[in-house]
């Protein structure tokens, strides 16, 4: 069972989501990067309190993970969100940067050193 907020209320993911279980897009990771775009753009649509919320929480660039833990919510939920406020232009993403696939083998021995001492 869901807990309520603080205002005392139930509210069950997929009612967040209009019943929705699939974003629209799958590039959305748990270290996607978003950001608000300030000012919204005009005409944009009155949205849902969670989207206010999203929105207010990434006035500073914020990964979804972190999205996530701060509304309480399911990653999936949030990502279906997100994807709402971007169709809207009301969000910015960033992707994270790849790293390379080549092994760092001094940093490699450094861990396994330090591991090795405690």
């Amino acid at each position: 069972m869901n807990e309520g907020d603080a205002a005392g209320r139930l509210v069950r993911p997929f009612t967040l989501t209009g019943g929705r279980t699939r974003p629209s897009r799958a590039d959305f990771t748990l270290i996607t990067s978003v950001t608000a775009v300030d000012p919204p753009p005009e005409g944009s649509a009155r949205s849902q309190p969670e989207h206010q919320r999203i929105v207010r929480l990434c006035a500073r660039p914020v990964v979804v993970a972190e999205l996530a833990a701060q509304l309480d919510l399911p990653v999936s939920v949030v990502v279906i969100l997100l994807c709402d406020l971007l169709e809207a232009g009301r969000i910015t993403v960033q992707a994270p940067r790849l790293v390379s696939r080549t092994p760092d083998l001094d940093l490699l021995q450094k861990v396994r050193d330090g591991l090795g001492r405690l």
